[in-house]
């Protein structure tokens, strides 16, 4: 199938055909056709599969066929889980709906209001918005929703994490009952089934990549490191021939800063993105690394499913995630639109129980590389407090304590290598593999 099958407008084809696109991903292809007959749709996909231009394309079609009213009020409520996310969003609707009469606005906090309530008096057609900034200028009077003719909340399930469902329920009381409404999300929890339920008309399901399917364009690895050596590991890694433009992540803000100093300090230029940064701060951070001017982005989990950005070769779990999910987001931001990329985790012996929970949901073990020879030298690890009470202290037991959880996670016995058939007994490390970088 081809993007000219879909019957789209002659601008939105041209504007796909100037991005080098022709041929629909899957989640396009089942999505696109139902949202051009005006159906309510749920669709269940990841990030990096293509989901926004899914939308995007059949709704400025959509708007196209029929002028704007007078009063340019919003036709179209995106509803969007951050800052960045949102950002892309209205990017990807400019570029494809360029050549057409439609105006786009995108909302958020972190920046003043003004600007973003001066483009809605003037009127627009498409808003893309975060929730709690949206709530704002409708409580203020400076934006109206009774027009709206089609509806999208984007990334659900994050929405539910990061506590906006009941936001999205006052924002919904404010648009038409009678509307189209979709609905994506990588990850279909029970709230957000209900939720579905509330809000959509016999809607039309589509899936594609569940998220504990990584893709099979991402080369995923994993090194074994003490954390004491994970900074020159990284720094190691990033001097090598092909690591062209690299996402790091860190579990804390904290920790991005953190790295970002030392890579500096190492020569490398680098920029950290995350919540506490500044909305400009965090723009220049992306626009550098989309134009090249930055090699290395700094991310907290906040830009795992919000950044989508070309041509990334690597992304660098400097810590592993706590939640099995957010690896598979974290390295869904490589290895895009057919693309080869690599995921290579830097995984210290107190982070072995979560690399055992990633390996669990991606059904397959996350190959091991041989860690450089000419990294410093350290004494062996003291075995974690639980493996000491466990193992009887670090003589008795084997080296690595055979449980590497995280300190103050609960001990599952379904969790440890012994409970697991079927699979190698996890306890140590697999034996390591040649090494491709």
């Amino acid at each position: 199938m081809q993007f000219t099958d879909f019957g789209l407008a002659e601008p939105i084809l041209r504007a796909v055909g100037a991005e080098g696109y022709t041929t629909p991903t899957p989640i396009q292809e089942k999505a696109i056709p139902p949202v051009m007959l005006g159906r309510d749709l749920v669709g269940i996909a990841q990030t990096g599969t293509g989901k926004t231009a899914a939308f995007a394309l059949p709704v400025l079609h959509r708007l196209s066929q029929t002028p704007p009213r007078h009063n340019r009020q919003v036709r179209c409520l995106v509803l969007a889980p951050t800052r960045e996310l949102a950002a892309q969003v209205a990017e990807s609707f400019k570029t494809y709906g360029h050549g057409q009469h439609l105006r786009s606005t995108v909302i958020f906090g972190g920046v003043g209001q003004n600007p973003q309530a001066q483009a809605l008096r003037t009127g627009v057609d498409i808003c893309i918005a975060c929730p709690g900034r949206l709530l704002d200028l409708i409580q203020q009077g400076l934006c109206r929703l009774d027009q709206v003719e089609i509806l999208i909340l984007d990334e659900a399930d994050r929405m539910l994490d990061m506590g906006f469902l009941p936001d999205i329920r006052r924002i919904v009381q404010k648009v038409p009952v009678k509307r189209q409404t979709l609905l994506f999300s990588a990850t279909m929890p029970r709230e957000i089934r209900e939720l579905a339920s509330s809000m959509l008309h016999d809607p039309v399901e589509v899936a594609v990549t569940p998220v504990s399917v990584a893709a099979d364009t991402v080369e995923q690895s994993v090194y074994h490191v003490p954390k004491a050596l994970k900074q020159a590991l990284l720094t190691q890694i990033l001097s090598r021939p092909g690591v062209e433009r690299v996402l790091v992540f860190t579990r804390t803000k904290h920790g991005a800063d953190k790295v970002v100093k030392k890579l500096e300090s190492a020569g490398i230029r680098a920029e950290a993105i995350h919540g506490n940064k500044s909305q400009n701060q965090r723009i220049r951070a992306l626009e550098g690394f989309k134009k090249g001017q930055i090699r290395v982005l700094v991310a907290s989990d906040i830009a795992a499913r919000g950044l989508d950005v070309d041509g990334i070769t690597h992304v660098i779990n400097f810590e592993i995630p706590n939640e099995p999910e957010t690896y598979v987001h974290r390295i869904g931001r490589t290895g895009r639109a057919g693309a080869s990329g690599a995921a290579v985790s830097l995984c210290d012996h107190e982070e072995r129980g979560f690399l055992r929970d990633i390996e669990r949901i991606i059904r397959r073990p996350v190959p091991v590389l041989s860690l450089p020879t000419d990294l410093p030298v350290l004494p062996p690890e003291p075995p974690h407090e639980f493996q000491q009470r466990r193992f009887g202290g670090g003589g008795g037991g084997r080296r690595f304590g055979g449980g590497g959880h995280a300190p103050n996670r609960p001990q599952d016995p379904h969790r440890s290598g012994h409970g697991n058939p079927g699979r190698r007994n996890s306890g140590g490390p697999r034996p390591p593999r040649s090494n491709p970088w």
